[in-house]
């Protein structure tokens, strides 16, 4: 059964909403490389080009206001004389601006942006003539006689009223040996079903061939007086008014030719479309003609021969993310399940240790876990997109914000090709945005004062990605300023964040953790871009759920890097799980560096902290448990050394349970209602296992550090209320 017209509209405009975001993305590229090369007339071709398919594209969907826009500007941009103008490019950001908003407005069904100030830029680039050149006038890549204009003078003034995507249609299936007809049905205003009826004339008509167009839509009040159709058929004008007329249902009938299939073999008829005028406008040449990025209806002679002439598109699927999440959530399943059987297997081995069928049980659950492991990479696979997507974003986003600022920047970008989950990805773009903005406002220093250090004028901000083990490193630097460490920590007792005595003891890798305070900002006035002291405590919190952590690493006029340590994936990692006070939990196996055994006695108190000497470094150290007695002192414990973003810590436990491949669970609010815990997990024999978020643990006992002689202790497994609430059991279910 096919789809109707309103479905297949419906679809294409949400490929539209998704593809047309990356017109938008290579038109603000385009403009950037003519901002810096002015004149170049191959990119101002490229930016049309950009433009005209925008064009088509929105024409295709119905989206008239947009469509409209986009050939305004198409139009001024194929004047002569218009590449030499500086104006095109600071045109083509706000055009591109505008484009987005009205997009967005589109999607989200609110009213329409002002294209009033545009209107206007685009029409005095029309106007004002080139230095040295006579008034423009358009060139004009179609040459029509009197004669071809009369021949096709129904076909020009029924074009206007289709979509460019319509008259590609009917053009094609002229192509294609059909004859195009306009058919006008008129409804019976005695009709009682009148809306039934328009069914039934629409069923009349698709039997004489593929209907390319129909108008007023049918919920429009206008649907129940009258239906136009346009149709590629072999049949004539005669036998297709026949097959309109049913008696009590409909009234006229009025069937015009559009385009003839007997003319479509003489070379110059193809010109006299306005789908053509347009492509040759765009550039002389086989390249100019029109593929629309919205694929056309299945069924239809322009998407057979679209498919034919591009094959590899077929290799290309459009896959929504949610559909992926399911799939990975089925695997997290099958991985649970997986551990059950494991579990099992145990089980029956250590009952029945000479039965013969535990080797053969073995071998099945070793292919079984081969083929999942395999099973788990190609959808991870499938999740994992270039950083690019995101990196692709910020040129545009410098070169407004250096201007507001009045710097000279530029931005260098490598690493792009480094993949990351697509979930990840798009919540890192916020923070990513606040640490670029923050290199330009803050660490770029001024052209004139980085001349008198001896510095380029121009200031360079650096975006670099790579992998690093199971994790994807994400840095952004600067060769400005530096941070003034000293300055932090003034800043940090005017806010009340620190008293003198604490502000002098602390380190200075501490200091910079007043960064990502909330209300926290070194800068002497609030602008647009920055001063309220918000953005870095957005990129903390973000990072914190995303289970990820940041560094900073500053030299005094040299600059300043933020790197931010991400894992692959939020939904499946390799875990150590450990015990702490009866209660079993886990942490990434790649936070861990090392596993030590010590004594109590060797752990010491240096300014409030617990350490341990460890071989030639001191370690200090995170108890998630009670302080132990006096009479325990000689005990032995288990010391993990964790790395949280570029240091090292201690985590005191008390015992050990292996490794494991854990499938997070998300806990929502009222689950749960702290953030030292990231998520939890369900092991093969049922247990609950709750996964420790560790770089809101170690910011926790870094903010909340005792004054007094004592343990460190993170504090949430020490109150009866956080016990509560990470035993999970009530709500979860399982031994935790």
């Amino acid at each position: 059964m096919m789809d109707s017209p309103d479905e297949r509209g419906l679809e294409l405009r949400e490929l539209f909403f998704e593809t047309s975001q990356e017109l938008l993305q290579a038109l603000n590229d385009e403009a950037l490389k003519l901002e810096k090369k002015p004149g170049d007339e191959e990119i101002v071709r490229v930016i049309r080009r950009t433009v005209h398919t925008l064009k088509g594209d929105s024409a295709a969907c119905g989206l008239r206001e947009l469509s409209e826009l986009a050939h305004q500007f198409e139009d001024a941009l194929s004047l002569e004389g218009t590449a030499t103008q500086a104006a095109v490019a600071e045109i083509a950001f706000a055009a591109a601006d505008v484009f987005a908003e009205m997009i967005a407005a589109y999607h989200r069904g609110k009213k329409l942006p002002s294209t009033k100030t545009l209107n206007k830029r685009i029409a005095d680039l029309t106007a004002a003539p080139a230095p040295g050149k006579p008034k423009r006038t358009r060139k004009s890549a179609v040459k029509t006689s009197s004669d071809k204009a009369a021949t096709h003078r129904t076909s020009h003034r029924a074009a206007s009223q289709w979509t460019e995507y319509e008259n590609l249609a009917m053009i094609r299936a002229q192509a294609g040996g059909q004859d195009v007809y306009h058919v006008v049905v008129k409804i019976d205003p005695h009709c009682a079903m009148p809306i039934a009826g328009r069914q039934l004339v629409h069923n009349a008509v698709g039997v004489m061939g593929p209907i390319l167009a129909v108008r007023p839509d049918a919920k429009s009040p206008a649907a129940a007086k009258q239906v136009e159709f346009v149709i590629a058929s072999v049949q004539t004008a005669e036998q297709i008014a026949a097959k309109c007329r049913i008696p009590t249902i409909t009234g006229e009938v009025v069937v015009e030719m559009l385009l003839d299939a007997a003319s479509a073999k003489k070379p110059e008829v193809a010109t006299e479309s306005p789908i053509q005028q347009t492509s040759a406008d765009m550039d002389p040449g086989p390249s100019a003609e029109i593929q629309p990025s919205t694929p056309l209806p299945s069924g239809t002679p322009a998407a057979s021969e679209q498919a034919a002439a591009s094959p590899m598109l077929e290799n290309v699927l459009r896959v929504d993310a949610g559909r992926i999440d399911n799939v990975l959530n089925l695997v997290g399943e099958l991985i649970i399940g997986k551990s059950m059987l494991q579990q099992a297997l145990n089980e029956f081995s250590q009952r029945f240790p000479k039965e013969l069928l535990r080797g053969k049980f073995a071998d099945a659950m070793a292919f079984q876990a081969r083929v999942l492991n395999d099973l788990q990479r190609s959808v991870m696979k499938i999740r994992m997109v270039p950083v690019d997507q995101l990196f692709r974003r910020f040129p545009r986003m410098v070169r407004d914000v250096a201007r507001q600022c009045g710097r000279e920047v530029e931005l260098d970008i490598s690493g792009q090709d480094t993949d990351l989950d697509k979930g990840i990805l798009d919540a890192i773009a916020e923070p990513l945005t606040h640490l670029v903005r923050n290199a330009v406002s803050h660490g770029i220093e001024p052209a004139e004062e980085r001349r008198k250090q001896g510095k380029n004028p121009q200031g360079i901000v650096r975006l670099n990605a790579y992998h690093q083990g199971n994790q994807v490193v994400v840095e952004v630097s600067d060769d400005g300023r530096g941070i003034d460490a000293q300055k932090i920590r003034a800043k940090a007792i005017e806010l009340g964040m620190a008293t003198q005595e604490e502000a002098a003891r602390i380190t200075e890798s501490e200091v910079f953790d007043f960064i990502f305070r909330p209300g926290f900002s070194t800068a002497d006035e609030v602008t647009e871009v920055s001063g309220r002291g918000v953005g870095m405590d957005v990129v903390q919190n973000v990072l914190h759920r995303l289970k990820a952590s940041i560094s900073v690493e500053t030299r005094p006029g040299k600059g300043t890097t933020f790197r931010m340590k991400l894992p692959l994936t939020l939904a499946i990692i390799k875990a150590l799980l450990f015990w702490v006070e009866q209660r079993l939990y886990a942490i990434p196996l790649n936070a861990v560096m090392e596993i030590s055994r010590t004594f109590e006695t060797e752990v010491h108190q240096v300014d409030n902290y617990e350490v341990l000497q460890l071989r030639n470094q001191v370690l200090p150290l995170l108890r998630l448990g009670r302080p132990v007695g006096e009479g325990d002192r000689k005990s032995k414990l288990f010391v993990l050394v964790i790395t949280a973003g570029e240091r090292k810590y201690g985590l005191i436990v008390d015992a050990l349970e292996g490794e494991e491949e854990l499938v997070i669970k998300a806990l929502d609010d009222q689950t749960f209602s702290t953030d030292l815990v990231s998520g939890a997990s369900i092991l093969g024999d049922g247990r609950v296992v709750l996964i420790l978020n560790l770089p809101a643990v170690v910011e926790h006992v870094a903010r909340y550090r005792p004054q007094t002689g004592g343990q460190t202790n993170c504090g949430l497994l020490l109150t009866a209320t956080d016990r509560t609430r990470l035993a999970l059991t009530p709500a979860v279910g399982g031994q935790a």
